[in-house]
């Protein structure tokens, strides 16, 4: 299963919201833009469905349709996804600690939370001459493998651990690790010292460190990281900057 599908809610629907909801998720980051034929084939359904249901979801404006004929997720997605707490509230709070730290460094700072298997980032701040990444806002990745990944799977539930630990891996480098025995050793190492180091795990040039952001309660509710030039700097140098950053954005979070 790919990274960008593993986690994702499957709960029972009704069976014309199960349907739009098909159509909605066939888009992604390499189908921004379908034609009707190409929406029924990726949502698996007859293409007199995919006409019906596509023409209620342009009219409510969920999806819009270009002069060229071809459907894209329309702005009123936008708009809802924007009533998300743990999407833009949490980044508002983060964004100033965010430039700060991405400014400081001239590298990326970026921010982001668990959904489910997998992580969605919330926020990127890119630093001039910032190393190039495969992450985006908004996209999802592996829990296993970022600097903010390490720390939301080190602080989930036992059994989101479990079943996150049970397989498969995404290989991204020769250096990711893709052992369960590696990988519980380096969630407890996280938790122990209170931030993680990614090396080289998904791109063989970049290193990254990240640190958890807690609420009122204490509880782990995002993660914040540096991704930076490998060799560009000790991680232990990086660490006390990427913490105290989280520390503050914990400290400005609502109680």
């Amino acid at each position: 299963m790919s990274a960008s599908r593993r986690g994702r809610p499957t709960g029972p629907t009704g069976p014309v919201i199960g349907r739009a909801l098909q159509l909605l998720d066939a888009f992604d980051p390499q189908h921004r833009e379908l034609s009707l034929s190409e929406l029924a084939r990726r949502a698996h359904l007859p293409l007199s469905t995919a006409h019906r249901l596509t023409h209620e979801l342009c009219v409510w404006g969920a999806v819009e349709r270009g002069d060229d004929g071809l459907y894209r997720i329309g702005l009123r997605l936008w708009e809802l996804g924007s009533l998300a707490p743990r999407g833009p509230g949490l980044r508002e709070v983060a964004l100033p600690f965010l430039e700060d730290l991405s400014r400081s460094t001239g590298e990326n700072a970026q921010l982001a939370v668990r959904e489910g298997l997998e992580l969605v980032f919330v926020e990127r701040i890119a630093g001039s001459g910032a190393v190039p990444v495969l992450t985006r806002v908004g996209g999802r990745f592996a829990l296993t493998a970022t600097g903010v990944g390490l720390v939301l799977l080190a602080h989930a539930p036992v059994e989101v651990q479990e079943e996150v630990l049970s397989g498969p891996f995404e290989r991204y480098t020769s250096k990711t690790l893709t052992h369960p025995a590696q990988l519980r050793r380096l969630l407890a190492d996280v938790r122990s010292k209170g931030f993680s180091i990614s090396d080289r795990q998904v791109t063989m040039d970049a290193l990254s460190v990240g640190a958890p952001i807690r609420d009122a309660r204490g509880e782990v509710v995002a993660a914040v990281s540096l991704v930076v030039h490998y060799g560009s700097a000790t991680p232990r140098a990086l660490a006390w900057l990427v913490r105290t950053s989280a520390q503050a954005i914990s400290r400005a979070l609502p109680g």
